[in-house]
């Protein structure tokens, strides 16, 4: 007849005796020691995989630079379809084909048949130049514009006598830290933003065979 096979405690072959509670307890905690600390790495490389694919996504889809800085405008072209609706000639500078304008367009004055002829010029070094044409515009809508400030100096560029603001020193000028502002016929003309020097030339150059013209080759 076959021996009954013993129901006692299972031995352990380390110890050669069966395993106390407590010793069972320890076992138990051990192994789950040995487990958790196993996860740690397989979970540290999870979590980082999944924030690389984070990172990803917003370089591909959000944070994706558009191929231009800044919204582009074909000044020339506004100009042409803008000027059938006005009497005096409007002025668009002839700037370096790097340059480019954020906006160009006729706003109503500030009384009857008055407007105001606006191109806001982008420089490849983000200066900003805006060309405001106030046209039948007089004193006031000039120092309404640069808030009341008083000139700082004067130039003559190509013929052209303009009046300078150079509030660069100045605390927050924003896009008025450079302004100019001469007369052309009908219109009062002030250049204003944050370029250099060179710059407000450049655009002063272009417009002065123009602003000469309107006011009879002053």
């Amino acid at each position: 007849m076959a021996a009954r096979k013993s129901s006692g405690p299972r031995i352990v072959a380390e110890l050669g005796r069966p395993e106390t509670p407590d010793e069972t307890a320890a076992r138990k905690a051990e192994t789950s020691r040995v487990h958790r600390a196993a996860q740690n790495p397989v979970n540290l490389v999870i979590a980082l995989l999944a924030s690389l694919g984070i990172v990803l996504f917003l370089v591909l889809v959000v944070a994706r630079p558009n191929t231009a800085m800044h919204d582009t405008v074909d000044f020339r072209s506004v100009a042409e379809r803008t000027q059938p609706g006005i009497d005096e000639p409007l002025l668009v500078p002839d700037v370096p084909a790097d340059w480019e304008a954020n906006r160009a367009e006729a706003r109503p004055g500030t009384s009857d048949g008055s407007f105001t002829w606006y191109i806001g010029l982008i420089t490849p070094a983000d200066g900003y130049i805006a060309v405001n044409q106030g046209i039948n515009e007089g004193e006031a809508w000039v120092a309404d514009l640069l808030k009341n400030e008083q000139p700082t100096g004067e130039r003559t560029i190509d013929g052209v006598t303009w009046q300078v603001f150079d509030q660069r020193d100045t605390r927050d000028p924003g896009n008025f830290a450079y302004s100019m502002t001469t007369q052309a016929g009908a219109s009062s003309v002030v250049l204003n933003g944050t370029a250099t020097d060179a710059d407000f030339d450049a655009v002063a150059e272009s417009l002065a065979g123009d602003i000469l013209d309107a006011e009879g080759g002053r």
